[in-house]
């Protein structure tokens, strides 16, 4: 795979944080370095003179949006801890069709895993996924999710809409039988404190007819930043 432009959306002392394109994996696949990370590492020591980075957590291959990548291990150790004590938050864009067994609220239940690489979300409660969502129309038969997720699990958001009978658009595991120039899923917005100052960033999604719709652009529009939305407390 040929280098793909590396969108810096904002470059601090101790971090990066990068627009991720879907359709790229995060890890090389058949040739080194074709992997999103090789890719933003090559780009940082050439453009930013920056000699190595850190990942601190890992988009599908399928989802695009915001990455963040610390600049030194000291960093990349207290980021690991927020995201383990959930101080990072995170909103994600997805659309599907059909009609949701319900328009808002809670996904939860423990994830098994399935077949094929896939997971599915079981009643039980030990360990559980836990996402929040607020859904809108756009089309016939079609809507916009946004989604806040609690947890972090393998899968999590895939999963859960496929679980309220709207698997994602273009998914090629939970909803293969309808073909699509890309996945929708999109990493939308992340805000978190780090050293004593918050950090927030909201990026709408920059490829994807059904993204770029008039509807699907205005709507994206009227929820950026994700933050201002009303989340019930769980």
């Amino acid at each position: 795979m040929s280098n793909i432009a590396i969108n810096i959306i904002d470059h601090q002392d101790d971090f990066l944080v990068v627009d991720k394109p879907a359709n790229i994996n995060f890890h090389d696949e058949d040739t080194l370095g074709s992997g999103f990370y090789s890719q933003v590492k090559k780009f940082a020591a050439d453009q930013l003179d920056t000699a190595e980075i850190f990942p601190v957590h890992r988009l599908d291959k399928m989802t695009s949006g915001l990455m963040i990548f610390a600049k030194n291990i000291s960093t990349a150790r207290t980021f690991q801890l927020l995201f383990e004590q959930h101080q990072v938050q995170k909103f994600y864009l997805a659309i599907a069709d059909g009609k949701p067994k319900k328009k808002q609220g809670l996904i939860k239940g423990d994830m098994e895993k399935s077949r094929r690489g896939m997971w599915k979300l079981v009643r039980t409660m030990k360990t559980p996924a836990i996402s929040q969502f607020q859904s809108y129309n756009i089309a016939p038969k079609r809507r916009l999710y946004l989604i806040k997720p609690h947890s972090g699990k393998t899968h999590q958001i895939r999963v859960a809409l496929n679980s309220i009978g709207v698997p994602i658009l273009g998914d090629p595991l939970y909803n293969s039988c309808i073909e699509s120039d890309r996945g929708y899923l999109h990493a939308f917005a992340l805000a978190f404190t780090l050293n004593n100052k918050n950090h927030q960033y909201c990026q709408a999604p920059l490829t994807g007819k059904e993204f770029n719709t008039d509807e699907a652009k205005t709507l994206i529009e009227q929820l950026t930043p994700a933050w201002q939305q009303a989340w019930p407390k769980i």
